[in-house]
């Protein structure tokens, strides 16, 4: 099913853990501003339903069901997380091809030994390690198709920031460039207005 408008503009944001994808979202929300959906697989995954990570898992599902929400009712969305090929490959391959509007895909691409030191600097540091990360580290897991474009651990955080709102033409207008929230008008968001949904 057809999803967002051709005005809406969805990201996406993949890497290894510590690979720095929740830092290059948070900043791509504070250049944007009100209208910009933070999709966060971390969230949706070990906060709402604390579930493990697993090929069919409940997550999968509402990590698509969510996106397709924010980008129905206007917002541009940012979905992030290390979201593994063999698990989230397919929802991923769906979403961006139901998309109406422009679509970015990256992957942030750094050496294991950079993902313990960056990881040795987060308030988190203490409650999982090496050990762990070494479990979860899969090099270069890029989705087919060739639809991402790679990121070298080489970029700073702020050049990423950049190009990202550049790729998305949000890069002229610095600052709250979002306004005060969505205004275009989503099939989804008419249906809403035509049926006297919409509230005040």
């Amino acid at each position: 099913m057809r999803v967002g408008s051709a005005t809406t503009r969805l990201i996406v944001l993949r890497g290894n853990s510590a690979s720095g994808k929740s830092s290059v979202a948070a900043g791509l929300r504070a250049r944007y501003g009100r209208g910009l959906a933070l999709v966060g697989q971390d969230n949706l995954r070990r906060v709402v339903l604390r579930e493990r990570d697993t090929p069919d898992a409940a997550n999968i599902g509402l990590i698509d069901t969510v996106a397709r929400y924010a980008l129905d009712h206007g917002f541009h969305a940012v979905v992030e997380g290390i979201l593994y090929t063999a698990h989230y490959g397919p929802m991923l391959d769906a979403l961006c091809r139901d998309h109406l509007g422009r679509t970015h895909a990256y992957y942030l691409d750094v050496p294991f030994a950079e993902t313990l030191r960056r990881h040795a600097t987060k308030p988190q540091a203490d409650e999982y390690g090496e050990r762990e990360m070494r479990d979860w580290y899969r090099p270069l897991d890029l989705l087919p198709g060739g639809v991402e474009t790679v990121i070298p651990a080489a970029s700073a955080l702020e050049e990423t920031v950049e190009r990202v709102m550049r790729d998305a033409g949000w890069a002229a207008a610095p600052g709250d460039v979002g306004g005060p929230g969505p205004s275009v008008v989503t099939p989804a968001r008419a249906r809403r207005r035509s049926s006297g949904a919409g509230g005040r």
